[in-house]
C-alpha cells in the first residue's frame, strides 16, 4: 500500500510518499491556492514540477490552503484522479482539516492554525464539526504572524517601542515610511511581508515589551478563535504553525490564564499526517 500526502500552502507544497508506512519519497514544489492562482498552475505543478519517475500510489490525501470552496475542491479532485489514475482513493481537504488530523489523529479536540494566518476548528476524531470564521489578514487573523508583525511595525513608526529595541529594529530593517507603505499597499503578498517582522519578535521575546505585545495578540486570538466554542475547556487546544511553535511558552501562559489546556504544538502538519497514515 503506497500513500501520497500533500501539504499545500500558497507558497510551497510538500509531497511525501509512504510505502507500507515508511517514507520513501519527499520533495517540495511551489505552492498553490485556488483563491489566488489559476487551475492551470496546479496542472503545471503536477505535470512539470513533479519528476517523471514520481511513483504510482494507491491513495492520495491533499490538504491545502483555499480548499474551502467546494467547486475548486471538486476540480482539483478530478485533476488529481487523472494524474494519479492508479489511486483507488483521492481526497482533497482544507488546510484546517489537515491540521486537525495531524494534531489530533483520531481524538477529539480543538485544532488551531497559528502561522502567517490564523484559524481554528472543533474536530471529532474524523471530521470538523465547528469552525471559526476566517476574515483574512486585512480584518482578522488575530494572533498570526501577520498580526504580530503589523503591531510591531506600528509600535516602531508610532514611537511606542522602547529605545533599545527601536535602535535594533532600525539596524535590522532600515525602514522608511514611504517604502513601507508602498510595499504593503501596492505590492503583492503583503501578509507574508508583514509576517516577516515576527522573526524580530522571536529573537527578542525575552524583552518585556515583546512579551506584552505578543501576549496581547494571543489574547485576541483566544477570544476570537477558542473561547467561541462552548466546550473549549473540556478539550485540549492544539496548534500547528511557526508562530505557535516559536512562541509556545508565551502561548501556554495565555491559555492557562483562561483555564484552557494546551495540547500538541507542531511547526508543520506533515509529521503528524505521516504518523496518521503510517
Amino acid at each position: 500500500m503506497s500513500t501520497l500526502i500533500i501539504d499545500a500552502g500558497s507558497t510551497k507544497m510538500e509531497w511525501v510518499v509512504l510505502e507500507r508506512g515508511k517514507k520513501v519519497n519527499h520533495l517540495s514544489t511551489r505552492g498553490f491556492n485556488p483563491n489566488y492562482a489559476k487551475i492551470i498552475d496546479f496542472i503545471n505543478i503536477l505535470y512539470k514540477e513533479l519528476p517523471e519517475d514520481f511513483p504510482a500510489v494507491d491513495a492520495v490525501y491533499y490538504y491545502g490552503s483555499g480548499c474551502g470552496n467546494e467547486a475548486a475542491r471538486a476540480e482539483m479532485h478530478q485533476i488529481l484522479k487523472v494524474r494519479f489514475e492508479e489511486a483507488k482513493e483521492v481526497e482533497v481537504g482544507t488546510d484546517m482539516l489537515g491540521a486537525a488530523r495531524a494534531l489530533l489523529g483520531r481524538e477529539k479536540g480543538i485544532a488551531c492554525i497559528l502561522g502567517t494566518g490564523a484559524n481554528s476548528c472543533v474536530y471529532d476524531g474524523e471530521k470538523i464539526t465547528e469552525r471559526a470564521v476566517s476574515l483574512g489578514y486585512l480584518v482578522g487573523d488575530e494572533g498570526s504572524g501577520c498580526y504580530i508583525g503589523r503591531k510591531l511595525v506600528r509600535a516602531y513608526f508610532y514611537d511606542l517601542m522602547p529605545l533599545e529595541l527601536k535602535l535594533e529594529f532600525e539596524k535590522v530593517y532600515k525602514l522608511n515610511i514611504k517604502d513601507f507603505i508602498d510595499r504593503v499597499y501596492h505590492q503583492p503578498e503583503a501578509s507574508k511581508y508583514l509576517a516577516g517582522f515576527t522573526e524580530f519578535a522571536g529573537e527578542h521575546q525575552s524583552h518585556p515589551f515583546i512579551q506584552q505585545l505578543v501576549k496581547s495578540c494571543f489574547k485576541e486570538f483566544i477570544d476570537a478563535f477558542v473561547l467561541r466554542y462552548p466546550d473549549c475547556r473540556n478539550y485540549r487546544v492544539c496548534f500547528v504553525g511557526s508562530v505557535a511553535f516559536y512562541f509556545q511558552y508565551l502561548l501556554h501562559d495565555c491559555l492557562s490564564a483562561e483555564g484552557l489546556t494546551m495540547g500538541k504544538v507542531m511547526r508543520s502538519p506533515m509529521d503528524g499526517l505521516i504518523q496518521l497514515y503510517s
